[in-house]
């Protein structure tokens, strides 16, 4: 499975599908969206998580929209931030992050503390205070019974992790989840990167469920190919 989107202007709200439904782009999140529905049709997915290869390659605009189309198709979706380097997802939905996934681990707190985003079905657990030592966190057996508590609450969790070539936070989670989704950003990925990305990826078993390549030129008036 493949898809192609494009991402919003600088200065104006990267959440497409919220902001202009009817754009290209928002009709490519829903593509994807269904994309990743009928890939999953003899083993639902209901975690998943998206990285990349390097920094700025929209991996976060990305799993945010994919979000919100979920939830507008009635769906009860949890969009986690365990990009403990550089988290985004928060300025995003324009909520605080004060608290969030580390606070819930290192408290041992059962309820996430989860944040409602204004889209009907949609809530953030933001990342919380950044920790030393992400990967740990990450790996614990901590965060296995957290990601056993948000499934029960949701039909589906996204999870948004560091790029898996500059860090192992992304592999570490991949072996928890049940499908991986590799965001990549036309005339800035490189190619090698792409292919370290997979490998390492495959080397530990992931299920790589699709591909997304942001900022690829289209014809006029698709937003999507695959």
């Amino acid at each position: 499975m493949g898809n192609s989107i494009e991402q919003s202007a600088n200065g104006v709200s990267p959440l497409i599908a919220l902001r202009d439904p009817r754009a290209p782009a928002a009709e490519a999140y829903r593509r994807l969206r269904t994309n990743i529905q009928f890939s999953s049709l003899d083993k639902p997915l209901h975690t998943l998580l998206a990285t990349s290869t390097a920094p700025d390659e929209g991996k976060s605009t990305t799993l945010a929209n994919l979000a919100v189309t979920m939830a507008q198709a009635e769906q009860r979706v949890i969009l986690v931030d365990c990009d403990l380097h550089r988290p985004t997802l928060h300025t995003l939905f324009e909520l605080p992050n004060e608290v969030g996934l580390t606070s819930m681990i290192l408290a041992q707190e059962d309820a996430p503390p989860l944040q409602p985003t204004g889209v009907p079905g949609l809530t953030l657990l933001a990342s919380g205070p950044l920790p030393p030592r992400p990967a740990d966190i990450l790996g614990s057996r901590r965060m296995d019974a957290v990601i056993a508590r948000l499934r029960a609450e949701a039909d589906i969790v996204l999870f948004d992790t560091p790029p898996v070539v500059v860090v192992t936070d992304a592999v570490v989670l991949a072996t928890k989840v049940d499908g991986v989704l590799l965001v990549l950003q036309a005339g800035k990925t490189r190619r090698d990167r792409a292919r370290q990305a997979r490998q390492i990826l495959e080397k530990v078993k992931a299920n790589i469920v699709g591909v997304v390549l942001n900022n690829a030129q289209v014809e006029q008036g698709y937003g999507y190919y695959g």
